[in-house]
């Protein structure tokens, strides 16, 4: 566990959570868990609920929650990107950032599904006049 948290660059994950967003509404977070949830599904539902993702004006939110302990990981978006993004968005998403996982390159996964989610948000949900960064970027933990 230790070792992947200090083996992810906060700083490249948090730009590259910027940069995506420029060109969309919707809002990308990525997080970390210290726990071994007995119920993966629920836990990430759960902190996607605490940190706000439900509360974005177009619902176009996207996690990316990541457990160590048990070497698995979810990506979960709220109603809208379920809506227009389609299941072949979660398949590819999920490849990217597992290919990357499996090869010890952690930060480079979480950037490959960054910019996955990036791409399909800024496609769905163009950035509008006078949208706002409505969620912080940096990668959080529990």
């Amino acid at each position: 566990m230790m070792r992947f948290l200090s083996r992810l660059d906060h700083t490249r994950i948090a730009g590259a959570i910027a940069r995506a967003e420029q060109g969309t509404s919707g809002q990308i977070r990525v997080h970390v868990t210290h726990r071994k949830p007995d119920d993966l599904e629920q836990r990430a539902q759960r902190r996607f609920e605490l940190l706000g993702m439900t509360a974005t004006k177009n619902r176009n939110g996207v996690l990316i929650y990541i457990a160590p302990k048990i070497h698995r990981f979810r990506i979960l978006g709220d109603v809208g990107v379920h809506e227009k993004c389609g299941d072949e968005f979660w398949k590819t998403t999920a490849a990217a950032i597992e290919t990357h996982f499996r090869k010890g390159e952690f930060t480079e996964g979480i950037l490959a599904g960054v910019e996955r989610a990036g791409a399909a948000l800024a496609e769905h949900f163009p950035r509008e006049a006078g949208s706002v960064n409505e969620l912080p970027d940096q990668v959080t933990e529990d």
